[in-house]
């Protein structure tokens, strides 16, 4: 039997942190499904394979979360899309991540800080930097997809029952 020094075992676990992200194993792939329910676009595709990130697929993912105001396409957190991933696993659905929100041009986002029927959206709003969507999920409540997202702990988390669609984020940890 071979005993562990206990720097060998800290080195080891200090190692496995750098290397691995929450929730997630280093081998397989990590597949996406998306809806966007303004341009009627759909997407399965495997963004995450071998160890990496893959290019090709970040690039469709960009293109489906796109500013649909302006068509502007912007490149969307990586983060964000492993938020996405984990809670589609804690809410154990095949189902697609409806889209009512991706990126938003610094315009379109100023435009529509300006509508009465908008009036929550933020002066700074993370979804100008690609690290924000807000969402729906089929087949799952929207109060569940909030509970879920709430339990993640993976940044912020706002619940929009009247419009009908829940806001994540990988900023800092917050809800509302």
């Amino acid at each position: 039997m071979h005993i562990i020094g206990r720097r060998h075992f800290l080195a080891a676990a200090g190692l496995s942190l750098l290397t691995a992200r929450p929730g997630f194993a280093n081998v397989g792939a990590r597949t996406l499904l998306f809806d966007n329910i303004h341009t009627g676009e759909k997407l399965k595709v495997d963004y995450w394979a071998e160890g990496r990130y893959l290019p090709d697929a970040l690039a469709s993912i960009n293109h489906v979360l796109r500013d649909f105001w302006s068509g502007e396409v912007y490149p969307i957190a990586p983060e964000l899309l492993d938020l996405l991933s984990t809670l589609r696993g804690r809410l154990e659905t095949s189902q697609p991540v409806s889209v009512i929100s991706g990126y938003r041009s610094p315009g379109t986002n100023a435009m529509l800080r300006g509508e009465r029927e908008h009036s929550g959206v933020a002066t700074k709003s993370l979804h100008m930097k690609g690290m924000a969507v807000d969402i729906r999920i089929a087949g799952r409540s929207l109060q569940a997809v909030h509970a879920a997202a709430l339990a993640q702990k993976g940044g912020g988390v706002g619940y929009y029952p009247s419009s009908d669609f829940v806001h994540v984020d990988v900023g800092r940890v917050r809800s509302w």
